[in-house]
């Protein structure tokens, strides 16, 4: 009995072995590149071959993306530096004359002077400080004559003139700007190139100024305390020789700090 049950036993569990063994062989001669019967398989790209580098990747280890724009752009900016450094006129930033001390941080300048017991500040900022532009007929591509021929560029900023008395605890502040149709006159001799705006008290600190300290206006001012002002600025060496030397120095810190853009532009474009 026992010899005819031996046979039927050990028959179905070969047979039910055998095709877990093929599937398991073929999933894994698959993965290592064999194909049944001992025959080349598939091989898988991500798996077996090494990676490749996006398209418009740059070859540093930035990482960042870099594209033929980004490279014709950079070497534009390459071009235009080396232009804006042809025309630059001055290397350094110009001095006042008068005594001035000049302090710049970033695109804000303070110039500072002691006179009699009184200390002066006049403060301005660079930015949005040259007028735009406006071409009358458009200019063709190719007349470089007429391009050359363009006024150049100045910075006519607004600028705060602040007097401040030895023992006191508030400043006379006057607001002072360029009107655009005094700028660059010289027929009329006397006429002032610059304007007070506005006229106020603030504690001597900046940090202190306050929007509800009374502000006068000098659109709708009497023109014998206008001209009483401007002879109070004017004694305390803000004249129109003041207003000139400043536009230069303004226009001067405007082109060098462009330039300066202009370079971190460059870098920022070429992942430097």
């Amino acid at each position: 009995m026992a010899s005819l049950l031996l046979p039927l036993l050990l028959r179905p569990t070969a047979r039910a072995l055998r095709p877990a063994v093929t599937t398991a062989t073929r999933a894994f001669g698959g993965l290592l590149g064999g194909g049944l019967h001992g025959q080349p398989g598939p091989v898988r790209p991500s798996l077996l071959q090494p990676l490749r580098r996006a398209p418009g990747l740059c070859s540093c280890t930035c990482g960042g993306l870099h594209t033929e724009g980004d490279k014709a752009f950079a070497e534009f900016l390459t071009d235009e530096i080396k232009e804006e450094r042809k025309i630059q006129k001055h290397k350094s930033l110009p001095k006042m004359s008068g005594d001035w001390e000049l302090a710049v941080q970033g695109t804000e300048a303070k110039l500072t002077r002691k006179l009699a017991g009184e200390k002066i500040t006049v403060t301005f900022n660079i930015n949005n400080s040259i007028p735009p532009t406006f071409d009358d007929e458009p200019s063709s591509e190719g007349q470089k004559g007429q391009e050359e021929q363009e006024p150049e560029l100045t910075s006519t900023p607004n600028f705060v003139v602040e007097v401040i008395k030895n023992d006191t605890q508030k400043a006379l502040v006057l607001d002072c700007h360029y009107p655009e149709d005094e700028v660059g006159q010289e027929e009329e001799e006397e006429s002032d190139i610059f304007s007070i705006r506005e006229v106020s008290f603030q504690p001597t600190s900046e940090s202190d100024w306050k929007d509800t300290n009374y502000t006068l206006n000098t659109d709708s001012l009497d023109w014998a305390l206008y001209d009483h002002l401007m002879d109070f600025l004017a004694d305390r060496g803000v004249d129109n020789t003041f207003a000139d030397e400043l536009i230069e120095l303004s226009t001067a810190l405007e082109h060098q700090e462009y330039i300066n853009f202009l370079e971190d532009l460059k870098g920022f474009v070429k992942c430097q």
